[in-house]
């Protein structure tokens, strides 16, 4: 609307001939119609990438300079372009002004409109040219890629471990410096992820979206969901390199791996004794604090571990 009602309050416009977009000045109408003709000739002399426009070139030649001009007068984080510091800002004024028209949901930016509208069309534009799996927008599939090419470009500066992704790094961080920002507004508890946090959040509200298309139990997240498929299918993905034993979640492996390398690394802080895993520990605790949570509904006896009622319940089928 705004483009369109520059037709009644500018005497002199410019009109795109290909998509009738109008340009106030002859130059800007210039520039875009290299998107048309797929013109780039401006070339920056470091990388030799190439662009339609002098002000796009001078934008991008920022990442090598290292040149950020533009700061955010809330928190001082400076941007190499006005759109990033625009876009940033909206942090803190909590403007998400691109509203999706199927479920309501709000964005702080067009692209990630665009993106999540591929959720309600089904649609996956960029395919790996490996695996033909396909993805909803470029970032993924990028991020895909270094499955098959192994790269791990982002290392932890703490203890060398490297991540395929910035924000995998960044979360893996939170292990070093103890932070967890996401906060359960009904019980405090925190999390060192967001997607954590509305897991979690599902405790208290019931949610569970994600049923089984076999016996239709239904679970909070959908990682959990794929590992319950895996009853179905039998499928059990991870193998032990030493014994072959197989599982179907990676961390009951990781906890297997223990039995070989001899690594216990949950210790009782009362005790001193050293579990091979945290739940084991857990139970073990329950020694020292007397809690046994687990009630047997026939005989009303307690019991610290799930699996010493289950034992307990034989005596009442038997």
């Amino acid at each position: 609307m705004k483009q369109h009602q520059g037709i009644h309050t500018v005497e002199h416009t410019y009109l795109c001939d290909v998509c009738n977009r109008i340009f106030k000045e002859l130059r800007h109408l210039r520039v875009h119609q290299h998107s048309h003709t797929g013109g780039h000739p401006y070339r920056c002399d470091v990388c030799n990438k190439t662009f339609s426009n002098t002000n796009s070139l001078k934008i991008h030649q920022r990442i090598h300079s290292g040149e950020r001009p533009y700061c955010c007068d809330v928190c001082n984080k400076t941007f190499s372009n006005t759109n990033s510091l625009k876009i940033h800002q909206r942090v803190h004024t909590g403007e998400r002004p691109y509203p999706c028209d199927v479920c309501n949901k709000t964005f702080k930016q067009l692209e990630h409109l665009k993106i999540h509208q591929r959720v309600h069309t089904g649609e996956r534009p960029y395919p790996c040219d490996v695996c033909n799996k396909t993805f909803s927008d470029r970032s993924n599939l990028k991020l895909h890629q270094r499955v098959h090419t192994g790269e791990r470009p982002y290392p932890c500066g703490v203890c060398n471990k490297t991540f395929s992704d910035r924000s995998y790094l960044k979360i893996h961080q939170r292990v070093h410096s103890g932070e967890r920002p996401y906060l359960c507004d009904v019980c405090n508890k925190t999390f060192k992820q967001l997607e954590n946090l509305k897991m979690h959040q599902r405790v208290h509200t019931g949610e569970r979206p994600y049923p089984c298309d076999v016996c239709n139990k239904t679970f909070s997240d959908r990682s959990n969901l794929k590992v319950h498929q895996r009853v179905h299918t039998g499928e059990r993905p991870y193998c032990c390199d030493v014994c072959n034993k197989t599982y179907k979640q990676m961390e009951h492996l990781k906890i297997h791996q223990r039995v070989h390398t001899g690594e216990r690394p949950y210790h009782c802080d009362i005790c001193n004794k050293t579990f091979s895993d945290r739940s084991n520990l857990k139970i073990h605790q329950r020694v020292h604090t007397g809690e046994h949570p687990y009630r047997c509904d026939l005989c009303n006896k307690t019991y610290a571990s799930k699996w010493d009622l289950k034992v307990h319940q034989r005596v009442h089928t038997a």
